[in-house]
């Protein structure tokens, strides 16, 4: 970007605390395989697939999005690889001029069927969901078997040639304490990021309360009291949620990370906006509003169209989310329908 204007000449996306964005998170759809119980109730009634956006829409605002200084874009769900064909959202995504960076987060079970063709495409990073090594701990979080297949999928990222493969495990207190260090294992030995998330109050069910939180930090003093001290390592993007740290006794294995929304939340560097499976834009994962592209696209409106709503959308974003205070509302719709 050159002063207040992009390279294209639109206005950057900045909101009115100064936040420049230029991360958009895609969802492709509401739908998933799994039922993990931070994020879907196990009986859910899923958006009818004329409510969501084609690929070509996507593209679209993506392109918008990208004129306005969008330089990175993460396809979500549900989980995305349950939708047909998303090799071809991928490659018309790739061809979009500004576009740097293009990233999946997945649960990984149909990741093994898809990992060569998504990499061909033009795919650069990955973010596999694993919240557990064993399987009694796997099923008791997603209420649907699957380890095996997940597994599998990470071994077919890797020789696909994903480069950078991320881990993501959410941590809930009571229930995942034990997988900790087996995650930091498989993760060190596989060369796999690993990143620890605290759980937040997106659950389908509304079952979150504050004291199944396992923190990030109380997740870190497990760690160094296995491997030894963790040392904080410089981030290269400073809107980046997560806080990393490399291990002082094996500092060229891959380090871990603690993205803690809950106990230190990092919205003052949110550079992040959302587009849900059925046309909404939203300017964080709390948002309690949502504008309404979908509307546009289909009602014939043109690029500057877009443009506006997206800038609309970041004008209206809070400074915080507020969980903890008395400020604090839930959104209505859980993570599965908005996009992780």
């Amino acid at each position: 970007m050159t002063g207040d204007r992009t390279a294209t000449g639109r206005p950057p996306l900045v909101d009115g605390f100064g936040r420049v964005h230029t991360d958009l998170r895609i969802s492709v759809t509401d739908r998933c395989n799994l039922r993990c119980t931070y994020c879907m109730p196990l009986e859910v009634a899923f958006k009818p697939r004329a409510e969501l956006l084609d690929y070509e829409e996507i593209a679209r605002v993506a392109r918008v999005a990208t004129a306005c200084g969008i330089r990175a874009v993460r396809l979500t769900g549900g989980e995305p690889l349950v939708r047909r064909d998303l090799d071809r959202l991928v490659r018309l995504l790739a061809a979009v001029p500004g576009l740097d960076d293009l990233a999946l987060s997945t649960n990984g079970l149909l990741l093994e069927e898809q990992a060569a063709a998504l990499r061909a495409a033009g795919l650069n990073r990955l973010n596999v969901s694993l919240d557990a090594l064993r399987e009694e701990s796997f099923l008791q979080i997603a209420r649907r078997p699957g380890l095996d297949r997940v597994l599998a999928g990470l071994a077919a990222a890797k020789a696909a040639g994903f480069a950078s493969i991320r881990i993501n495990a959410v941590s809930i207190r009571g229930l995942t304490e034990a997988e900790i260090v087996p995650l930091a294992d498989f993760c060190r030995r596989e060369g796999f990021q690993l990143r620890f998330i605290e759980f937040m109050p997106l659950d389908a069910e509304a079952a979150w309360s504050q004291g199944q939180v396992l923190s990030g930090g109380e997740v870190r003093d497990i760690l160094e009291r296995h491997f030894g001290p963790l040392d904080p390592t410089p981030s290269g993007d400073p809107g980046q949620p997560a806080v990393d740290y490399a291990y002082r006794t094996a500092p060229e294995a891959p380090g871990v990370g603690f993205i803690d929304p809950v106990t230190r939340p990092f919205c003052d560097r949110c550079d992040r906006l959302r587009l849900t499976a059925d046309g909404q834009f939203r300017n964080c994962l709390f948002s309690l509003a949502e504008w309404d592209v979908r509307a546009v696209l289909r009602d014939g409106g043109d690029d500057d169209a877009i443009a506006r709503l997206l800038a609309a959308c970041v004008a209206a974003k809070r400074a915080a989310h507020g969980i903890g205070t008395s400020a604090f509302e839930r959104p209505e719709r859980a993570m599965y329908q908005i996009g992780g």
